[in-house]
């Protein structure tokens, strides 16, 4: 039952966005049956050969990997942006000492501008404006600041840097420490160029387009080469095989950027939840060690 309950379903499928195209070459199969039926000369097998499908699935084919590896590589920037972000918090809650109720507020606030450094990266990625859900992470002269910053999490991780600089600068942590720990802020950094690699290279267009027209002309053949064998019924075979060409195109467009909200999309907001709640936790915890 789980297995038929997902293969129905809507949401996070792309029945909706290809169900046009898949209608018009399905009523185009009835037109030609039609036309068959009035004993024109529209049985043309000899079509089969224009566009082979061999070809025409290694193109799609291409194209869904090309697309998944995006998506991929996506998903393991933001791995490395959770991992990064908890041990780092890990080493500054545990590593530098809080001696006076205004060094543990300043680790407060450093603990929270990684949580920041995560929630500002993903309202980069989706294109938004600095709001609400970071105002409750930093100073309210932070936030002001961030607001104007062309590229805010880069902004975050400098402060996350200075920070660190002034803990050695204080005696707080040693050289090797402060070099353990800006590593991490450099993961960081680099994770987020990363993500911004696959928002801002485009699957080539030409490519794009090439591959909309091959799909167009191979469905619209399909009825030629189908309707001496399955007269009536060439409009519904035309359409199932239409379905499945444009469903993995439409597969591929769906997940070549994975920063959105669509429903296969990567969960960028329960990803920032988590760490938010990691941190928390730490927080919670008094180190020993010292």
């Amino acid at each position: 039952m789980n297995w038929l309950r997902i293969a129905f379903k809507l949401r996070g499928s792309v029945i909706l966005s290809i169900y046009p195209q898949v209608i018009i070459c399905g009523l185009f199969g009835v037109c030609i049956s039609v036309l068959y039926y009035l004993k024109l000369p529209v049985a043309q097998p000899l079509f089969s050969t224009v566009i082979p499908s061999i070809v025409l699935g290694l193109l799609l084919v291409f194209r869904t990997n090309t697309a998944y590896d995006r998506f991929w590589e996506g998903r393991k920037a933001w791995g490395n942006i959770v991992n990064t972000i908890r041990n780092l918090a890990r080493q500054i809650w545990v590593s530098i000492p809080d001696n006076t109720p205004e060094d543990k507020v300043h680790k407060t606030e450093a603990l929270k501008l990684l949580i920041a450094f995560a929630v500002s990266t993903k309202l980069h990625l989706r294109g938004e404006a600095i709001n609400e859900e970071i105002a409750e992470l930093i100073p309210s002269s932070k936030y002001l600041t961030l607001q104007n910053m062309n590229n805010p999490p880069l902004e975050v991780a400098f402060w996350i840097s200075d920070y660190l600089q002034n803990q050695h600068s204080h005696k707080s942590i040693n050289s090797h420490q402060l070099s353990s720990m800006q590593e991490l802020v450099n993961i960081l950094v680099d994770s987020l160029g990363g993500c911004e690699r696959i928002l801002k290279t485009p699957m080539p267009l030409a490519y794009s387009i090439h591959l909309k027209q091959l799909l167009l002309i191979y469905c619209l053949l399909l009825p030629f080469q189908l309707v001496d064998g399955l007269g009536w019924l060439t409009g519904i075979f035309v359409a199932l095989i239409s379905f499945t060409l444009f469903g993995i195109e439409a597969i591929g467009i769906e997940i070549e950027n994975p920063f959105g909200y669509d429903a296969n999309d990567l969960p960028l907001d329960a990803i920032c939840t988590t760490m938010k709640r990691n941190i928390q936790d730490l927080m919670s915890l008094t180190p020993t060690g010292r």
